[in-house]
Parts: structure tokens; sequence; C-alpha cells
């Protein structure tokens, strides 16, 4: 079975706004990760609100920030007051929450939702897609303006951002693409204790 994944950043659209763009890619079911579903900023994000406005449209809202969102309070993934990435995506509970993300992508067609409008920039891509890629799997990025983003032309992206040369003598593409998660995992983590990565990316917007 071919399976299809879409991710979405709320960013600061307007509710509306948000929910067509999801309905205009066929979207049935939000499957929300962030770690404190929640904005300052943007009130109609709000997990509450959201999930009845998401109602309305026939759309399904699931929170799984506590399986596989970029927060932690676990200690054996932090160091040196960072959140570690891979460190997280080891744990059982980050597995748990995978295989339940993949439950719900066979039932339904099924869209990641963090609040950057940049994948890039959000663990939704650099951590969350980067342990689900697979060849039966075709991963697609929702951009701010409903234009879409093959997963791989997004890796083909994060390369440039980070000026790293597609191919080396010493490496492979995939090491080379892995490294460059690594190196965007590093940037986009949090410290303990600092204000979850999706306020600071929506107070930037302002």
């Amino acid at each position: 079975m071919h399976l299809q994944l879409h991710t979405i950043g709320h960013s600061n659209h307007p509710i509306g706004t948000f929910t067509d763009l999801l309905a205009m890619h066929g979207v049935e079911t939000v499957c929300d990760v962030r770690s404190s579903p929640y904005s300052r900023f943007n009130p109609q994000f709000n997990r509450e609100p959201l999930a009845r406005r998401l109602g309305e449209r026939g759309i399904a809202y699931i929170h799984l920030g506590g399986e596989i969102g970029p927060r932690t309070d676990d200690p054996s993934c932090i160091v040196e007051g960072r959140v570690r990435y891979d460190l997280l995506a080891a744990t059982e509970r980050f597995r748990q929450g995978l295989d339940r993300l993949r439950e719900i992508m066979v039932a339904v067609r099924t869209a990641l939702m963090c609040a950057e409008k940049d994948p890039l920039q959000c663990h939704r891509a650099i951590l969350v897609c980067r342990k689900l890629r697979a060849k039966d799997l075709r991963i697609v990025h929702i951009l701010d303006d409903g234009s879409i983003e093959e997963h791989p032309d997004a890796e083909k992206r994060l390369l440039r951002l980070l000026g790293i040369p597609p191919t080396d003598l010493f490496e492979s593409g995939e090491e080379i693409v892995e490294r460059a998660y690594d190196i965007q995992s590093e940037r986009i983590s949090f410290s303990a204790g600092e204000d979850t990565a999706e306020s600071q990316e929506l107070e930037s917007e302002q």
C-alpha cells in the first residue's frame, strides 16, 4: 500500500484560510504535533477552538504532541540544556507515537500540524518526517500559499540552506542528507525551560 502524509504549519493564518488549505488538499484528519497545543499570538489555534472549527469542516483533530512533540521532560533526552532529537526519537514514547500516526495514516488522509510555516524550521519535518521516510510513503508539505513541496525537494532545499554540496567523494547521498538533518536539528531544537519553538516562530512573524 502506498501511503501519503501531508504536513502544514498554522503560521498566523486566519482560521478560515487554514481550514481552506486543508480542504484544498483533501485532508480528513489533523494530527497536532505541538507539545503544547496553544498559541499566545494566534488563539484561534488553541486546541479547543481549533478542534471545533475543524469539526465544522468535517476534519477530525488528534493531539499527538505528547508522543512526538519537540519538547520533553525526559532528562535522558536533554544534553547541555538542549533537547537532542536523536535521543528523543529513540524513546519508547516517540516510537509509540509514530506507530499511532502510521495507523491513522492508513485509515484516513492525514496532515501533521505544527506552528512554523516553513517545514525546514519545524520538527515536523526535521524530526518526525525524518523518522517516517520510507519508499511506500509520500510526504507532502502544504506551504503558506497553498502550494506543495515534496519531501525529497525539501531535503534538497535543506542542503542549499546549509550550504552543503549534494555530492561528496567520501559520503553517500543519504549520508549527506542525514548530516544535514543533524545540523538542522541542533539549530531548531530548544533549551529546557525556553519558551516553545512554536511561540518563538510566531512571535518573529508579528
